[in-house]
């Protein structure tokens, strides 16, 4: 015997499955990702001219020591701050021990505000780096990456900043880096983020 749902019950179905669909369609971020967790970046900090914290990056293309002379090549460091949460923020079952966020690799792009983006030319290569940072969920977490390599200080356009030993030069640009992980499910997460590095043969001391 076949079962008929009265015109209440219809109506109340449709009512139900309209409901459901306006659920979906408000969270657009879950139409883009099988994870149930999302990555936030609170802050993305450098170090400026004297070394201290700061929201851009000073790369200094040729460090040389103040007290002997000597000079050298170092990598500039940056700090990131970011915090893994659930796409639902009070799940029925309480926070999943699956939602937490290990991130593998970034990577880094430079571009200009003038549009000169050739690499090698206009802005340093991009790169990728590699990571093995755990985040728990809702709890922020800070690490330190590579942000200016330095085989990018050997290279054009930075190695050409040392020409002629002027220090008058500055190339400005947005570092913009792209974070990747996956949660302890295996679904794959990712954030993008982005700081602005200023390029120069920086006086030390």
């Amino acid at each position: 015997m076949r079962y008929s749902p009265s015109p209440v019950q219809t109506v109340r179905i449709l009512a139900l499955s309209a409901l459901l669909l306006a659920a979906a369609a408000c969270n657009p971020l879950e139409n883009k990702t099988q994870s149930m967790s999302y990555l936030v970046i609170e802050n993305l900090m450098g170090l400026d001219e004297s070394g201290k914290v700061a929201d851009y990056v000073a790369s200094d293309v040729l460090f040389q020591d103040p007290d002997t002379g000597d000079t050298s090549i170092i990598a500039d460091i940056a700090t990131a701050t970011i915090s893994a949460r659930q796409l639902d923020p009070d799940p029925i079952a309480g926070t999943s021990p699956y939602a937490d966020v290990q991130l593998t690799h970034y990577t880094v792009t430079y571009t200009r505000s003038d549009g000169r983006n050739k690499p090698g030319v206009d802005v340093s290569y991009p790169f990728d780096g590699d990571l093995t940072v755990l985040l728990k969920v809702n709890i922020a977490t800070e690490f330190g990456f590579i942000i200016v390599r330095e085989s990018a200080k050997q290279e054009p356009p930075l190695l050409d900043l040392l020409q002629g030993g002027s220090r008058a030069e500055i190339i400005y640009t947005t570092a913009t880096v792209d974070f990747y992980g996956h949660d302890l499910t295996g679904a794959e997460v990712k954030v993008t983020g982005a700081i602005s590095v200023r390029f120069a043969n920086f006086a030390n001391g």
